[in-house]
């Protein structure tokens, strides 16, 4: 095993070298066109290729126990504390299937508009790895329990990422199925530790089909996704912490052929790493394919360190995990309220029309309610929501200020957000918090300083000192000067020191006139309204 995996390390750099370098010479890959979607050319510029990318997205349930035991769900929880007889497989232990599991994936199943069996069945796949002790995993390869939905998602097209495109994605499947454990290996001492904590836990499922052609798409359908599991509460879905992770099927083909040979790549559980790992699939798909080689039906992980894949093992076929029913859990019955039994209890039921009655607004509800009561753009939405928590901060600014939520959107969006992405911080992190920034856009608002005053005195709040913007105003001594007289004598003196320019604007040339503002300002030390500078200016000029 050691040799293959070598020769694809270095095989892997070199492309790796020949892709960066197209890239930071300003090329697009031959992979991705100039926007998502478009046909790639090959190298003589002749064929065109298509890229073919489907997704398969593990997802954890938000549960406090696991989904046929009564363990507990602790990520920072010691290594192997969490773990009943039936996570560690002991002879005689039985599954219990876990309501809460059950109705997560219903929830889920609904929100992507999934039709709903009311009957599904259990299976066991077959592994052989030794952080899964039964041998095999329980999940729902027969019958699963929603099929047939779709999932909208939106991205940024064009040279300049100017257009917003909504584009969907069928959704085959979401199948419960339980996690298997997680093996920690010590290369410096050749070992593998095994941690039984996530064996066992539940998961969901979903299965895309392959209606998307790169990493871009990919990244966004997944993100839209993620919106969604957290806004319904079935899944946390933090992809550092494994609670949602992706499988990337990668194929390449010419317009009207078959789907060519596909390959997958593994346990991918950043966006970021998504589309780099499926831009490169592709493109070395291409051009494996153009020097005359074969792809394998393989899967291969995402190393980010080197930016490309790596072959591990070949694809098992369905044949390999040799599915059969689950024995020990009986088909799961779902009802609605036409075939809810008359006096039953409610706690032994899973009702699809009582969790339907309860779902709450998902992103794109929410991104239209945005933009019609705010008056944002649409754009303007989808950032608010792809960040955690800035729509909830957004709002309460704009509850908190007198500033048009027009004009918030720009001191959210480009200020603050733009302080975050420099610093590389989460808007939960943030040392500006909705109260300090409703308050520095109040004294905005009000006259009391001027933009860029207001730009000085958040990069003040940024230290996280605990000043309130009114103490760093006075302290700095940037509000504006109010004092008419003051001010008109500024302009007087600026006037008479630039007889040269006066004597331009009074011939016609009105463009200086901003040299002049600028001059005021400088004297000032920015503290002047410069629209009530640019009147008294002009007011003089006349004379």
């Amino acid at each position: 095993m050691a040799a293959p995996m070598s020769g694809g390390g270095r095989l892997c750099r070199l492309a790796w070298r020949r892709r960066a370098g197209a890239l930071h010479s300003g090329a697009q890959p031959a992979a991705l066109g100039r926007e998502p979607g478009k046909v790639a050319e090959t190298q003589s510029g002749v064929a065109p290729w298509r890229a073919v990318v489907g997704l398969e997205v593990h997802a954890q349930i938000n549960s406090n126990s696991k989904i046929f035991s009564g363990s507990q769900v602790q990520f920072t929880a010691p290594p192997n504390s969490l773990v009943s007889f039936f996570d560690a497989s002991l002879p005689g232990t039985l599954p219990v299937l876990n309501r809460r599991c059950v109705e997560a994936a219903v929830m889920t199943g609904l929100a992507l508009s999934c039709s709903i069996n009311k009957k599904s069945l259990f299976d066991r796949k077959h592994y052989f790895y030794a952080d899964l002790p039964a041998g095999y995993q329980i999940t729902q390869q027969r019958l699963p329990i929603a099929v047939n939905g779709n999932l909208s998602y939106t991205l940024y097209v064009g040279a300049k990422q100017s257009q917003m495109v909504t584009k969907n994605v069928r959704i085959k499947q979401i199948q419960l199925e339980q996690d298997s454990g997680k093996s920690l290996h010590n290369d410096a001492r050749s070992q593998t530790f095994i941690d039984l904590n996530r064996a066992g836990v539940g998961l969901m499922e979903v299965v895309m089909e392959p209606d998307m052609c790169c990493g871009e798409e990919a990244a966004a359908a997944v993100r839209e996704l993620q919106l969604i599991l957290q806004t319904l509460g079935s899944s946390q879905a933090i992809m550092a912490e494994g609670q949602l992770r992706v499988d990337a099927n990668v194929s390449v083909r010419h317009p009207g052929e078959p789907y060519g040979v596909r390959t997958e790549v593994k346990n991918i559980n950043s966006l970021r790493f998504l589309a780099r790992a499926v831009d490169y699939e592709i493109q070395r798909q291409i051009e494996e394919l153009e020097n005359g080689g074969t792809i394998l039906n393989e899967t291969r992980a995402f190393d980010y360190k080197l930016g490309c894949t790596i072959p591990m093992r070949d694809k098992e076929g369905k044949q390999d995990y040799r599915f059969m029913p689950e024995p020990n859990l009986p088909p799961l019955i779902l009802y609605d309220a036409k075939s809810l039994p008359a006096n039953i209890d409610d706690q032994q039921v899973v009702n699809i029309d009582w969790i339907q009655e309860r779902l709450p607004d998902l992103p794109s509800v929410k991104r239209a309610r945005l933009v019609e009561q705010y008056g944002i753009l649409p754009e303007h939405s989808f950032t608010l929501l792809n960040e955690d928590g800035l729509m909830e901060l957004f709002e309460d600014v704009v509850r908190k200020t007198q500033m048009n939520p027009k004009k918030v959107i720009g001191w959210v969006i480009s200020e603050l957000l733009g302080h975050l992405k420099q610093y590389d911080l989460t808007v939960k992190e943030s040392p500006v918090n909705s109260v300090s920034l409703a308050d520095l856009l109040n004294l905005l608002e009000r006259g009391v300083i001027s933009s860029s005053a207001a730009k000085q005195v958040l990069e003040e709040l940024w230290k996280g000192e605990g000043k309130t913007p009114l103490q760093i105003v006075k302290e700095k001594r940037l509000e504006l000067i109010q004092n008419q007289r003051e001010l008109d004598q500024i302009c007087q003196a600026v006037m008479e020191g630039h007889q040269e320019e006066v004597m331009e604007i009074k011939a016609g040339n009105k463009k200086v006139l901003n040299k002049l503002i600028g001059l005021v300002q400088r004297a000032t030390q920015r503290r002047a309204d410069p629209i009530l500078v640019k009147q008294i200016l002009e007011k003089k000029l006349s004379q």
